[in-house]
C-alpha cells in the first residue's frame, strides 16, 4: 500500500486560487454536478436515492482512505496530522451517505436529507469559491479536494431534485439539532486531540482563531470563542439561505402546475 501511494504522488506547482485552472474546473465541475443531478433525478427518482447515496457515499470513503494514507506516507513522515482528521462539515456526506440505506425512519432520513440539501450543499460551495485549502503541490491531493466538493455539489441537488427533503421552514429547523450534534462532536475531537496535535474541526477549535477568511478576522477582535459562534451563527444562516432558495423554486413550480391544472 505505501508503495502504490507513493507511486502516485506526482507533483505540481499549486494553482492560484481564480486562476485558469480553478476556474475552468468549477465551469466543468459544477455543469457536470447540475445536469448529473437532474438526469438521476429523473431517471432513478426519490425510491432509488438511498442507493444513489449510497453509492456516492462509498465513493467518498475510499477516496478519504486514500487520502488519509496519502497524507501520513507521502506529506507528513509517517506521522498522524489531526489537522486532517474526517469530521469537518464537508466530511459529514460520507457518513450519512453510507447510513441513508439503514435508516428505517422516513422522519430520520428526511432530517438527513435535508441536512445535506443545505449545509453540505453551502459547503461545497463555500470550499470552491475560496479553494485556497483544497489546492496542494500534488495532482492527485488537488483533484481530490475539488472533486470531493463537486460531488458534495451533486448529492445535494439530486436531493432536492427528487424532492426527498423537507423543504418547509420547520424542516430547516429540525436539522439544527443535528448540526448541534455534530458541533459538540467536533468539539470533543478538538480538544480530544490537543496533547498529540492540532485538531480543527468544524473550524471551531478553543485554541486559537477561526482560519477561515473573513472569520479569522472577526475572531481576533472578538476572541476566539465568540468568533466561533458567529462563524456557526453564520454557517447556519448560508443553510437557512440554500433551503429558502429551494422552497421558494419549488412552490413556485408547484403553482404553475396548479395553474396549468
Amino acid at each position: 500500500m505505501k508503495y502504490v501511494i507513493k507511486k502516485t504522488a506526482w507533483t505540481m506547482v499549486p494553482p492560484e486560487p481564480y486562476s485558469a485552472f480553478h476556474i475552468w474546473f468549477l465551469i466543468a465541475g459544477i455543469t457536470l454536478a447540475v445536469f448529473a443531478a437532474y438526469y438521476f433525478s429523473k431517471k432513478w427518482g426519490r425510491k432509488k436515492l438511498p442507493i444513489l447515496l449510497f453509492v456516492c457515499g462509498v465513493i467518498l470513503t475510499v477516496s478519504e482512505i486514500y487520502k488519509q494514507l496519502f497524507l501520513y506516507y507521502v506529506v507528513n513522515g509517517e506521522v498522524y496530522d489531526w489537522w486532517y482528521f474526517p469530521f469537518q462539515l464537508c466530511s459529514l456526506p460520507m457518513y450519512f451517505c453510507m447510513l441513508i440505506p439503514l435508516v428505517s425512519s422516513e422522519k430520520v432520513r428526511k432530517i438527513l436529507y435535508t441536512f445535506m440539501q443545505d449545509f453540505n450543499l453551502l459547503g461545497g460551495v463555500m470550499a470552491l469559491a475560496e479553494p485556497t485549502g483544497l489546492l496542494h503541490p500534488y495532482w492527485t491531493l488537488t483533484l481530490h479536494g475539488l472533486l470531493w466538493h463537486i460531488l458534495l455539489i451533486f448529492i445535494g441537488l439530486s436531493i432536492a431534485f427528487c424532492r426527498a427533503s423537507d423543504t418547509s421552514i420547520k424542516g430547516f429547523f429540525k436539522t439544527l439539532p443535528l448540526f448541534a450534534i455534530c458541533c459538540v462532536i467536533a468539539s470533543i475531537i478538538n480538544v480530544s486531540a490537543k496533547p498529540q496535535g492540532q485538531a480543527d474541526m468544524f473550524y471551531i477549535s478553543p485554541y486559537h482563531p477561526s482560519c477561515q477568511i473573513v472569520f479569522h478576522q472577526i475572531a481576533l477582535v472578538v476572541g476566539t470563542f465568540w468568533g466561533n459562534v458567529v462563524y456557526l451563527l453564520s454557517v447556519c444562516t448560508g443553510g437557512f439561505i440554500f433551503h429558502l432558495i429551494f422552497s421558494i423554486m419549488f412552490e413556485n413550480r408547484e403553482k404553475k402546475k396548479n395553474e396549468k391544472k
